[in-house]
């Protein structure tokens, strides 16, 4: 290990929240209405139960299979704290609560028209909040809805950058993060929080600094008059010791990497493509388990994002590879409507180069292309159209990364397949017990969901008959199963508990066990996995 007592890394330890209003930020916490819409009814209310009874909580966050559960992890310390930023949201942020409620007001304005007429005299009827930031319009049944003009509400009073801040801690002292839709991320000993927007260049000389190191002064002059809280030190967050481990440059052929969870490298000598990256830090535990950021190449040309989960278009990563991220693909918004908030101007707003692409659009690469795949299932039936499953082809090598999309219906992989032709690997996420859609969407839903309909609409991937009739249609030479969230060190934005009997693991080994039957090598991947293709 190289050391150099003028030059300080970052701790490959030292890991990095993005926060929104003290809470966690995935892609639904920054586009204005959908984050307004989630302040209120999803933060407002689990700090509210959190208040009135913290015992609760406690237990129940320490319960087996609770993890992804509406259960703020919080001490009784935190309780006034938990109350203080309660009472900020009403103080500081009225024109959010109101533009909260301004959705539910629309909606029941829309709900209320049944005549099938002309939606002109609705205009002078919408909320204040909202106008001039929406359209209304008609389905070709008649049916009342609205689009939202997304470009002006980023440049409206609504887009609070203010409300942006950074949280650091050391995984070796912090160990586990707690579940990050359901607890907001107070200051304590063990964190230091920094009052930036996600565009300030400190974070990305700070992640710059786990392989270009900071020289002593420059550290000291980056952190001069930045108001902090925490008592963790900034000095805490940084060493003399260069990373444990570095990147391997590609000589020959092509690299396929496993990252963890729904994240894969692929690289040649003249090209590195990032897929869902979700990019963990190396402690203790877990070292050689994991790929992390010191071991990723000096320049990334493409981070493909399959759709706007936050185990898949993950900010936290996003922002750590901003400074070496040449164009990000992201697939095509459907233009506005509250559950589908465009990935194309939300990382926009972050200052990457964004490139969105529609269903079989392509994009050249050095020795290959990328292909644009069509992605169904996994989001409750909502209407949402910003997914996609990625084809890479680079080197003579095919390969199929399909997240979490579900084959609901085998007919439109054998179109695609016409297309693109076969596969020589076929990755597939297999989470086919999702939580209702109402986990991640109920904060932007303006009336009671029944049980029933939640029960029926969930966030799943394929089963093992699904799955198999992919593996039919595209005749892969090696199968993969991935993403469903086993790693441990991604249980804070996961939430997932497995045991043997989990139907998740079954129907992958059902899979596995088919696919053996056929002769095709397969295997559930875990933490990283290093695949040289020819």
């Amino acid at each position: 290990m190289n050391t150099s007592s003028g030059q300080l890394y970052l701790r490959e330890d030292a890991y990095f929240e993005p926060l929104f209003n003290q809470w966690y930020a995935w892609p639904y916490l920054l586009p204005p209405v959908t984050a307004a819409r989630h302040m209120i009814h999803t933060h407002k209310r689990i700090m509210t139960s959190f208040v009135n009874n913290h015992q609760l909580h406690r237990i129940a966050v320490r319960e087996p299979g609770m993890a992804g559960g509406e259960f703020l992890d919080g001490t009784e310390d935190q309780v006034a704290d938990v109350q203080a930023l309660l009472e900020q949201i009403d103080r500081n942020h009225k024109d959010l609560v109101e533009l909260s409620d301004a959705v539910g007001a629309l909606d029941e304005l829309l709900r209320s028209h049944t005549s099938g007429e002309s939606l002109e005299c609705l205009y002078a009827h919408i909320p204040g909040p909202l106008k001039g930031y929406v359209e209304l319009y008609f389905d070709m049944n008649h049916h009342p809805s609205y689009r939202l003009i997304e470009p002006l509400l980023y440049r409206s009073r609504y887009y609070k950058p203010a409300l942006q801040s950074a949280s650091f801690g050391l995984l070796d002292k912090a160990g586990q993060r707690p579940f990050v839709l359901s607890t907001p991320r107070l200051p304590d000993a063990n964190h230091l929080q920094l009052a930036v927007d996600f565009n300030d260049p400190l974070l990305d000389r700070i992640f710059r600094a786990r392989a270009q190191p900071l020289e002593e002064g420059e550290l000291d002059l980056l952190f001069r008059e930045r108001p902090t809280k925490g008592r963790l030190s900034y000095a805490d967050l940084f060493t003399s010791s260069a990373p444990s481990r570095t990147h391997r440059m590609v000589q020959q052929g092509v690299r396929l990497e496993y990252l963890g969870h729904a994240g894969f490298l692929v690289e040649t000598s003249d090209v590195s493509i990032l897929v869902d990256p979700v990019i963990a830090v190396r402690g203790q535990a877990h070292a050689d388990e994991l790929i992390s950021y010191s071991e990723l190449p000096p320049r990334i040309d493409f981070i493909c994002v399959t759709h706007s989960h936050q185990d898949h278009a993950n900010i936290e990563t996003l922002l750590q590879l901003r400074y070496k991220t040449k164009r990000v693909l992201v697939p095509k918004n459907n233009g506005g409507t509250l559950v589908d908030p465009s990935l194309r101007l939300l990382l926009k707003q972050l200052g990457f180069d964004v490139m969105e692409l529609d269903d079989l659009d392509e994009v050249s690469i050095p020795g290959g292309r990328l292909v644009c795949v069509p992605f169904l299932g996994e989001h409750g039936d909502l209407h949402i159209r910003s997914k996609t499953a990625w084809f890479v082809e680079i080197g003579g090598q095919r390969v199929f990364f399909g997240a979490d999309s579900c084959n609901v219906d085998p007919a439109m992989y054998r179109h695609v397949r016409s297309i693109i032709g076969g596969v020589d690997i076929l990755a597939m996420g297999m989470e086919c017990v999702g939580a209702p859609y109402t986990w991640l969407y109920g904060a932007l839903t303006t009336q009671q969901v029944a049980k029933n309909i939640k029960g029926s609409r969930r966030l799943n991937g394929s089963n093992s008959r699904q799955a198999l009739q992919m593996v039919e249609t595209f005749k892969p030479r090696q199968v993969l199963i991935y993403a469903l969230g086993q790693e441990p060190w991604y249980k804070y934005f996961v939430g997932l508990d497995y045991t043997n009997d989990s139907q998740q693991l079954l129907e992958s080994g059902k899979v596995l066990k088919a696919c053996e039957l056929r002769g095709i090598p397969a295997e559930t991947l875990y933490g990283k996995k290093t695949i040289e293709l020819a």
